[in-house]
C-alpha cells in the first residue's frame, strides 16, 4: 500500500500545486512555466497534475483564483488598520501599497501580468483577472461611498471616485515595477489626496460675500 502524501492527503497535492504554479508563474510568467517546473517544485507526482486540472491554463486559472483570495483578503485587512475615517483607509491604500513594493518578492500585479500574456478577453485566465479587478474597484468604491458620506457629498461622484483610485493603484503598481521605486506609491498618495481636495471643494465651495 502507497504511503505517499500524496495518497494519504488527496488535497494536499491539488495545494501543493496551486501553490507552486502562483510562485513561479508570478516571478516567471505563464507562457516560461512549464507543467514540469511546477511539478518538480510541488514536489507531486505528474499524474496528481491530471488528476486534479485538465490542462495548464485550468491550473493557472485556478491559482490565480487562490492569489485574488489571499491577496484581497491580505490588502482589505492592512488598509482597514490605517485610522477610523474611509478618507484615511483611502489614503492609507498607497501606504499599503509601498510596503509591499519593498518586498522582495514583488513582481508587479499578477492579474495585470497575466493578463498582458492572454489575448483572449473570454479566456479563463484573463476572466480571473477581470474579476480580480471587480473585486478590488468594490473594496474602492465602499470607502469611497463612506467618504462621501462623512463628508455630506453627494454619492453619485462616488463611482467616478473609485474608478479614479483603482487607476492610481494600477498605476502605482506598474510604475514601480518598472522602475523599482517604491516610493512612487507616496506620489499616487499625495495625487489622490488631491482628488480628494477637489471633491470637498465640490462639498464645501468657498464663500461669497457680498461686497461692502
Amino acid at each position: 500500500m502507497s504511503t505517499s502524501t500524496d495518497s494519504l492527503t488527496p488535497n494536499g497535492a491539488r495545494e501543493r500545486l496551486l501553490a507552486a504554479a502562483e510562485a513561479l508563474i508570478y516571478a516567471g510568467g505563464i507562457h516560461a512555466t512549464g507543467v514540469d517546473a511546477i511539478v518538480k517544485q510541488s514536489g507531486t507526482a505528474r499524474k496528481s497534475f491530471y488528476t486534479h486540472f485538465e490542462s495548464k491554463d485550468a491550473l493557472v486559472a485556478a491559482a490565480l483564483e487562490r492569489r485574488d483570495e489571499r491577496w484581497m483578503n491580505w490588502f482589505t485587512e492592512n488598509t482597514l488598520r490605517h485610522g477610523k475615517s474611509a478618507r484615511a483607509h483611502l489614503l492609507g491604500m498607497f501606504d499599503v501599497l509601498r510596503e509591499w513594493f519593498l518586498s522582495e518578492d514583488f513582481h508587479g500585479c499578477a492579474f495585470l501580468n497575466a493578463s498582458g500574456e492572454i489575448a483572449s478577453a473570454d479566456d479563463p485566465i484573463r476572466v480571473v483577472a477581470r474579476e480580480h479587478k471587480e473585486r478590488l474597484l468594490a473594496f474602492v468604491r465602499e470607502q469611497c461611498d463612506e467618504h462621501m458620506a462623512e463628508c455630506g457629498a453627494d454619492i453619485v461622484r462616488a463611482t467616478r471616485l473609485a474608478r479614479q483610485w483603482l487607476i492610481l493603484i494600477d498605476g502605482a503598481i506598474g510604475v514601480a515595477l518598472v522602475s523599482g521605486d517604491a516610493d512612487v506609491a507616496l506620489d499616487a498618495r499625495a495625487a489622490a489626496e488631491q482628488l480628494l481636495n477637489a471633491e470637498a471643494s465640490h462639498t464645501h465651495p468657498p464663500s461669497r460675500h457680498s461686497p461692502t
